[in-house]
């Protein structure tokens, strides 16, 4: 990644992607850990925008807050959609200080829109859909599994559409 050069502004942004319940979040969260050694890093995850009723259309948030205050040199934010009572509403503000490199990490962090301004996109692998609806599940709350089911047969129109996983750098498969 670092023969990359910055594509947002003097951020490298890295884009950890693919389905709901694959391993995003943890290879992010090591990713981060592992960067973080010589790096400032920042981390910015998709969950913190989508809601089940808007899986990717609030991206001109992340753009608004995040990227193009980084593109500037300038530290961004956003407010983080907190669920209080089962209910996506705008909670906490969020600081992202300029970093060296963004991991942005989510279902669809890595879209066409995107591939431009990235410096390397991963993409996360685990096919069965069962086994990622369990993780899901363990990970959201069984009163979550319809929205999850909804939100799966999403991602699969978003990807056939997007082809995120064709364009990815790299690829690795999430332990079961």
């Amino acid at each position: 990644m670092w023969a990359t050069p910055p594509r947002l502004g003097a951020v490298r942004v890295l884009a950890v992607d693919g389905r709901s319940g694959s391993g995003k979040s943890t290879a992010a969260g090591e990713l981060v850990r592992m960067l973080a050694a010589g790096a400032r890093v920042a981390l910015v995850s998709t969950d913190d925008f989508a809601t089940w009723d808007d899986p990717v259309g609030w991206w001109p948030r992340l753009e608004a807050g995040v990227l193009g205050p980084l593109t500037r040199g300038e530290p961004g934010g956003y407010r983080r959609t907190e669920w209080p009572n089962g209910v996506p509403t705008l909670g906490s503000h969020i600081d992202v200080p300029v970093p060296d490199v963004l991991v942005l990490e989510g279902v669809s962090a890595g879209r066409r829109a995107m591939h431009s301004r990235l410096s390397h996109l991963l993409w996360v692998q685990l096919a069965d859909p069962d086994l990622r609806l369990e993780r899901a599940v363990a990970r959201e709350g069984e009163a979550n599994r319809e929205p999850l089911r909804a939100w799966q047969r999403f991602e699969n129109g978003w990807f056939a559409v997007d082809r995120t996983a064709e364009r990815a750098d790299s690829t690795i498969t999430a332990a079961r």
